[in-house]
């Protein structure tokens, strides 16, 4: 009975690795035993690898591009520009000015003017400590973005994504 279980455990550790081998980025695995490698009366095992990616794109001609320093939570800045590809992004890349990143944040609103919609993206507080950051955008037209923080600086590009 142990020979069998032990045998059930390396099959899954086999299909684990071979899928996490295998496998793209960006892509979930999940090995789960099959009804041969499981013994009747022992418990079952499953196994799940997840990978995540950050989507990456090159940028082309800019809509916006500028540095911006924050250094107290009622600093904001707000910009306008209008967007005419559709398939454009935002690159963020943020320096913390303080050594304790419990007070270092910053938080972006983009808002398409035309039809109201809004996505926040942030660094820091609830959002990730990830210092460059990329966001594929879909939709032309004329936008603002706020952007408010802490005893940061972050360089903003908002610009047509190359393919």
């Amino acid at each position: 009975m142990q020979h069998t279980v032990l045998a059930a455990i390396l099959l899954v550790i086999a299909c684990v690795m071979m899928a996490g081998c295998s496998g793209s980025q960006g892509t979930a695995a999940t090995a789960t035993p099959t009804a041969a490698s499981v013994t009747p009366g022992a418990p079952a095992a499953t196994a799940v690898v997840t990978t995540t990616q950050q989507p990456t794109f090159a940028l082309g001609d800019h809509y916006l591009q500028k540095s911006y320093s924050f250094q107290s939570e009622k600093d904001v800045r707000t910009e306008q520009f209008r967007v005419d590809n559709p398939s454009w992004g935002i690159d963020i890349v943020v320096l913390p000015l303080n050594d304790d990143p419990q007070y270092c944040w910053f938080e972006m609103t983009v808002t398409n003017m035309d039809n109201g919609q809004n996505d926040t993206y942030g660094y820091g507080r609830s959002y990730v400590y990830e210092k460059h950051q990329q966001f594929p955008m879909y939709v032309t037209g004329p936008y603002t973005i706020e952007m408010k923080g802490n005893r940061v600086k972050v360089d903003v590009t908002a610009a047509k994504r190359n393919p």
